[in-house]
Order: structure tokens, then C-alpha cells, then sequence
């Protein structure tokens, strides 16, 4: 039982890494599983292999790299809350290793998932508050100390998982408060941009 607790809590801080960036705690853990640092579920142990470790790599490249150019940033904050999602998903289910398929994936989709998205949520209402006080200046920095927050939160959950995890619970209902919220007025707000003629000032 305490074991299970011990990777329910590590998947939450993972989940929570891959809400600020995708692929960098992903290869993190591929890393980590290949060293023998930590073990994966059954049918994840793909995640642990050289040639997992060289795609996750590539990508995690490309994502770095990208959201430092802005129209490639703006292609990618279009898909990032998906993806996050999905690997928030991922990333829990491949951790919950003594337990049984049906309760894995169901603790990952609401878990994993949930707490990957509300991060994500949380990065873009930060990105666009950056970027309307700055005219998208700031974006590559905020970009930059996103991936260093993923990569930190990464390391520091495979080191200190219980620590980490109740942390991430603990910060999730907060931002939960506060990024909802947030996250649907800016969402309502480009709807309205998008549906807005140009040449006409919405009211």
C-alpha cells in the first residue's frame, strides 16, 4: 500500500512537470528508467530504451527551439494543452506500477490528467499575461523558465517523490482557485477576437 502511495504521488509531480513542458520530463524519466532510478508499469517499459531516450531528446529539442520563434510558439500553445493532458496521462499510468490495468488508467486520466492540465493552464495564463504587458517580448523567457521548471520539478520528484507530490496536490487546489478562472476569461476573450470582423472594435 505504501508503495502504491509512494507512485501515485510521484506521478503526480511528473504530470505536473509535463503541464510546463511535454517532452522534457518525459526524457528525464527515460533517463532515469534506463540508470534503473526508478521502474515502470508494465507495457511502459518502451519509455526506459535507448531509442525512446533519442526521440524524446529530439523533441525536446524541437520544443525548446520552437517556442523560442514566435509564429512556431503560436502553432505550438495551440496544441500544448492537449498534449499535456495526454502526457499527464501517460506519465501517471507508467509509474502506478502494483496496480491493476483498469484502476491505473483510471487514476491517470483523472490524476494525471487533471493535474497536467491545470499546469498547463497555469503557464498560459502566465504567457499571455507576459505577453500583453510586454507585446510578446517576454515570451522566449517565459518559455525558458518554463522548460527549467519542468526539468526541476522533474529531477526533484524522482529524488523526493512523497515531498513533491503532496506539493503538487497542495499547489493544484490552489491554482484550481485561480487559474480556471483565468484560463476561461482569456479563452472567451480570443473567441471573441476570432469572431470579431477586422476593421470593427468589439465592445
Amino acid at each position: 500500500m505504501g508503495e502504491t502511495i509512494l507512485s501515485f504521488l510521484l506521478g503526480l509531480g511528473l504530470s505536473a512537470a509535463v503541464g510546463f513542458r511535454v517532452f522534457v520530463p518525459m526524457l528525464v524519466v527515460s533517463l532515469a528508467s534506463m540508470a534503473g532510478v526508478i521502474q515502470l508499469a508494465p507495457g511502459f517499459e518502451w519509455m526506459g530504451t535507448p531509442v525512446a531516450a533519442l526521440v524524446f531528446a529530439v523533441a525536446t529539442l524541437a520544443e525548446l527551439l520552437g517556442f523560442l520563434v514566435p509564429w512556431v510558439s503560436n502553432a505550438l500553445d495551440s496544441i500544448a494543452t492537449p498534449a499535456a493532458t495526454i502526457a499527464g496521462v501517460i506519465m501517471m499510468a507508467a509509474v502506478l506500477t502494483d496496480m491493476h490495468p483498469v484502476a491505473r488508467w483510471a487514476l491517470a486520466i483523472i490524476a494525471g490528467g487533471g493535474v497536467a492540465l491545470t499546469v498547463q493552464g497555469a503557464t498560459v495564463v502566465t504567457r499571455a499575461v507576459a505577453a500583453g504587458s510586454t507585446g510578446g517580448v517576454a515570451n522566449p523567457v517565459v518559455g525558458i523558465l518554463e522548460a527549467i521548471g519542468a526539468l526541476v520539478v522533474t529531477i526533484t520528484t524522482i529524488i523526493i517523490p512523497a515531498i513533491m507530490g503532496i506539493l503538487v496536490l497542495i499547489v493544484v487546489i490552489l491554482l484550481l482557485r485561480i487559474v480556471i478562472p483565468k484560463f476561461r476569461a482569456i479563452r472567451a476573450e480570443r473567441k471573441t477576437e476570432s469572431n470579431t470582423p477586422h476593421g470593427e472594435v468589439s465592445h
